[in-house]
């Protein structure tokens, strides 16, 4: 009887010690269950994030890229106008210039009109003199007169070209051969203002004495 009693003590004890095993790893496969689901919901939450921060990153390279060609656009913009504006004051310049030496057809025009005019204020019988000055003399002065009024509109646009070149921010691209022609555009208006004043004044070509 003794001998059965311990047996069944033995089996209790032993069915105890596997029922309390069997509960400690099941506990312990919890815990790294949890543990494991923890660590996935921290990945998960760290790869959110990554890709967050990657998003804003590209946003931010997108809105400086745009910022960057539109600051382009800008210079572009300010500086295209001012190359185009100074080049094209320098061709007009020197295209005044000539004109001033050659008259053009305006003061042609005027010219032919004011000896015109002449001839028909001009009696027959007024003296070779009255009729020199009327006929050809007024003629005369009157191309001068033009030629001297392109010749100052050459000088006067030559100098403003120059004078913005000179004033340009020294960053700003500049063109060599816009300040070359406005040179010349100066140079010619100086030379057909000069020849436009001797002209009208008869000291270059003056009218021929009547006696």
């Amino acid at each position: 009887m003794a001998t059965k009693t311990e047996e069944g003590a033995e089996a209790v004890t032993e069915a105890r010690t596997d029922g309390t095993t069997a509960e400690a790893g099941t506990a312990e496969q919890r815990e790294e269950r949890a543990a494991e689901r923890r660590t996935a919901g921290e990945g998960a939450a760290e790869a959110e994030e990554a890709e967050e921060a990657a998003e804003a990153a590209e946003a931010a390279e997108a809105a400086e890229a745009v910022k960057a060609v539109k600051a382009g656009t800008r210079d572009g913009d300010d500086t295209a106008p001012s190359g185009v504006g100074q080049g094209a004051g320098a061709v007009v310049s020197a295209a005044l210039g000539l004109v001033s030496l050659s008259g053009g057809w305006i003061g042609t025009l005027a010219g032919a009109r004011e000896q015109l005019v002449g001839q028909l204020r001009t009696s027959t019988s007024a003296s070779v003199a009255t009729q020199l000055k009327e006929v050809y003399g007024d003629s005369w002065h009157t191309t001068a007169l033009w030629a001297g009024l392109f010749a100052l509109a050459a000088l006067v646009t030559g100098v403003v070209v120059l004078a913005r070149s000179a004033f340009t921010a020294p960053g700003r691209p500049k063109a060599a051969w816009s300040r070359s022609v406005a040179w010349a555009g100066v140079s010619l208006g100086v030379i057909g203002l000069l020849l436009a004043v001797l002209k009208y004044s008869d000291a270059l070509l003056g009218l021929p004495s009547a006696g």
